[in-house]
């Protein structure tokens, strides 16, 4: 579930980029990042087949019985269809995939940033929204540039890197409605 990003985070967010990179950035909020993965090697999840299997066998199973039951609710009080493990995004590519460095980075995020500019691309995290902006202190989680850096496609919410990986993001509802944002 997407939160409205708070206008000084977007600022501090940018700051900082702008700051580093001495070019106008453009910062796209997705507060989570938690795509469906269609690489080689990967869980639909983005865990890496093979790992903590006994650990992935418990989890699936509570996810089949409590997110059944949790996504029964969220339908009927809805109205529509909804699911408590829903996946936002997704990421696909060959096994080693030049995307999964920038969203491996991004899924600890608090408050991710997708941030990017004519040279660069980065993620940075501005942390939770609960917190007061004055306190936030933003970081940057991942950085590429040119020539390095995925071709950023605002219009498709799509980041694809020199590989034919590609990172379909979902943007806040507000971004999308954001003067400057296509």
């Amino acid at each position: 579930m997407l939160s409205l990003p708070i206008p000084e985070f977007r600022k501090k967010a940018r700051d900082l980029a702008e700051g580093l990179w001495r070019e106008p950035a453009t910062p796209v909020f997705l507060e989570e990042v938690k795509p469906a993965f269609q690489v080689p090697g990967r869980r639909k999840d983005g865990t890496i087949e093979g790992q903590n299997q006994a650990r992935h066998a418990v989890w699936s199973a509570v996810r089949g019985t409590v997110g059944g039951l949790a996504s029964v609710i969220l339908s009927m009080g809805s109205g529509q269809a909804g699911s408590a493990f829903g996946r936002d995004g997704l990421v696909q590519g060959p096994p080693n995939a030049l995307a999964l460095r920038m969203v491996d980075a991004a899924r600890p995020a608090d408050g991710a940033w997708l941030v990017y500019s004519q040279h660069h691309v980065a993620i940075i995290d501005t942390g939770s929204i609960i917190y007061d902006p004055k306190d936030c202190q933003p970081a940057i989680l991942w950085h590429a540039q040119y020539p390095h850096a995925p071709r950023v496609t605002p219009t498709k919410s799509l980041l694809t890197w020199q590989d034919g990986s590609s990172f379909q993001y979902v943007p806040s509802m507000k971004d999308a409605q954001y003067p400057g944002y296509p």
